[in-house]
Formats: C-alpha cells, sequence, structure tokens
C-alpha cells in the first residue's frame, strides 16, 4: 500500500501538472470491476474537525462510450440503516485530452459541478470550483492508481484559493471478490 502522504499535490502544482500532461481514453482502466472500498470522511469539513467517520462499501466501475467514460457506483448502509448510493460519471475529451468528472448521491440527487484534469507518472489529479455550506470553495480529487489492485482517492477542499488544503474524504480499494476480472471497454 503507497503511504498517505506520497499523493498530496499542491494547488500550483496540480495546475501545472493538468496544464503540461495530456490524458488518454485508457487511464482509468485500472477501475474497471468490482471493489471494497473504506471510505475515511471527516464528519464536518472546513470546520478544524479532525473527527473522522469510517465505513465500507461496495463499488462497482465499468466503461461507457467505447471506453471514452466510465461510470460508477458506491453501496453503503448509512448510521440510520438507511442505503447511501453515490454515483461518478468521468468523460474524457479528447479535444483537451482531460477527464471531467461528475459526482451525485441519493441523499441530494444534485450532480456537483465537476473537477477536470490528467494523470501524470500514475497520480491524477483534477481540480474544480464548488461551494461547501454556502462558501466558494476549490475541489481536487487526486487518484493514485500506481498500485492498481489497492488504488486511493482522496478529496480535499481549500477556501482560500489553494493556498492551504483540508483533505476531508480517502477512500482505499481493494478488489471484491464479487470481481469477475473482465475489465475491457
Amino acid at each position: 500500500m503507497i503511504p498517505d502522504g506520497d499523493i498530496s499535490v499542491r494547488a500550483d502544482d496540480a495546475a501545472t501538472e493538468s496544464a503540461t500532461h495530456a490524458g488518454v481514453p485508457g487511464d482509468f482502466d485500472f477501475l474497471y470491476g468490482c471493489w471494497r472500498v473504506r471510505n475515511e470522511r471527516l464528519r464536518r469539513r472546513l470546520a478544524g474537525c479532525a473527527e473522522q467517520e469510517c465505513f465500507d462499501s461496495d463499488v462497482e466501475c465499468r466503461p461507457v462510450l467505447g471506453g471514452f467514460g466510465n461510470i460508477e457506483q458506491h453501496v453503503a448502509e448509512a448510521r440510520d440503516g438507511t442505503r447511501w448510493i453515490g454515483f461518478a460519471l468521468r468523460l474524457f475529451d479528447p479535444g483537451s485530452r482531460r477527464w471531467s468528472i461528475h459526482w451525485t448521491d441519493n441523499r441530494r440527487l444534485v450532480l456537483d459541478p465537476p473537477v477536470s484534469g490528467a494523470f501524470s507518472d500514475g497520480v491524477g489529479s483534477f481540480l474544480g470550483r464548488d461551494q461547501h455550506d454556502g462558501l466558494p470553495v476549490l475541489v481536487r480529487f487526486v487518484w493514485d492508481r500506481r498500485d492498481p489492485d489497492h488504488p486511493r482517492w482522496e478529496q480535499a477542499f481549500s477556501a482560500d484559493a489553494g493556498a492551504s488544503w483540508e483533505t476531508n474524504w480517502i477512500m482505499r480499494f481493494a478488489r471484491s471478490a464479487r470481481d469477475d476480472g473482465k475489465h475491457a471497454p
């Protein structure tokens, strides 16, 4: 497994990396299939909170649009006994050679503004703008695929235009026993 500190990216590094590295349609092929995911998420974001909630989810990712996109669904049991379902849509733009990542879940049913970016040396940096509790924030997703059997995703927010970042959600992936090994587009 890759140590936590290895995938942190400063905002200026992420912007430079996204501008100088171009993506390819197969960038997310490593993610196709079924996964068991350990989620570590801050209970409150941008509030100086260090308390985390941890939970497991089952994830399935598959290609769409001939490999120029993919969809990913997360399913977890919430603390209140209800089912939480998250959904990611990733689309590759051949013109810009960048990926856009969109997210929604069954609690809010609103498609979040996308983050966009590309991979370099097995680490993908994706940036976008959003709001958290009415506060404008920069959002950063970092995908680490250097260990394709244990990829890692993290989300961070910045309320100061990228001068500082708070990592508020980490997902650690491991292949599920449900995985059939068929991951082609």
